[in-house]
């Protein structure tokens, strides 16, 4: 009876193996092109929406932002093993990482190379020694009694100046350092510099957490208006 058992529960197994079999031959042409996708995104292009506003004003919540995989290593597709190093990351980069203190993917920029110093002092940058300068640019918030909530300033970073976002209330993170970024680090911040958890908060960005370099915004989605398509940033340089 045992025997009878095996083999009918053998001859099941077999039946639905081969099922399975004659569905893999039948739809291959898909399933090789799911494959061919699923490596295309973790190796060389990917796209990554962006639920937070760490990086306001220059991505907004919605975002779904084009990631070139390929800025600065050749990996090996779903790792990290890099196979062929294309660059190093510069000053103002926007990258996109895996980090492991955080738990999660992060899109920050980057701010600091290996060997710069750097210092923050009431939310302004000193970059070797050398205070950045900072020029208000007319947008700004207005909360519920009408007074402004945050402002936006030009930060003028070597290499690549960008827009960051201040509140009126500075926070706890406006002030640091100086640190000095050690060989193989980065040192990476969040534009909105009063609400973002970036290296204030996780230290330094390991070289081989990074995955790539963020250039540009594919499309929008805007959560308070029923995720309608924001038409103004598709395709929008970052």
């Amino acid at each position: 009876m045992r025997r009878l058992m095996l083999r009918h529960f053998t001859f099941q197994g077999v039946g639905m193996l081969k099922k399975v079999m004659r569905q893999v031959k039948h739809h291959r042409q898909f399933i090789l092109f799911i494959g061919l996708m699923l490596v295309f995104r973790s190796a060389v292009a990917d796209w990554n929406h962006v639920p937070s506003g760490s990086m306001l004003p220059t991505i907004v919540q919605g975002d779904r932002i084009l990631v070139n995989k390929l800025a600065y290593d050749l990996r090996l597709p779903f790792t990290h093993v890099s196979l062929m190093k294309l660059a190093d990351p510069e000053r103002g980069d926007i990258i996109t990482f895996d980090s492991a203190k955080a738990d999660k993917k992060l899109v920050k920029r980057i701010i600091g190379l290996p060997g710069d110093t750097l210092a923050m002092r009431n939310n302004r940058l000193y970059f070797n020694g050398a205070a950045l300068n900072y020029r208000a640019e007319p947008q700004a918030l207005a909360d519920n009694a009408g007074q402004a909530a945050f402002s936006v300033w030009q930060e003028t970073l070597p290499g690549k100046p960008h827009a960051i976002r201040l509140n009126d209330q500075p926070s706890r993170l406006a002030n640091f350092g100086p640190v000095t970024v050690p060989e193989g680090h980065y040192l990476a911040l969040g534009d909105n510099r009063d609400a973002s958890a970036d290296s204030r908060v996780i230290g330094f960005v390991p070289r081989e957490e990074i995955t790539g370099k963020a250039h540009r915004v594919a499309f929008s989605n805007d959560p308070e208006h029923y995720y309608w398509f924001r038409s103004e940033r598709w395709l929008l340089p970052i």
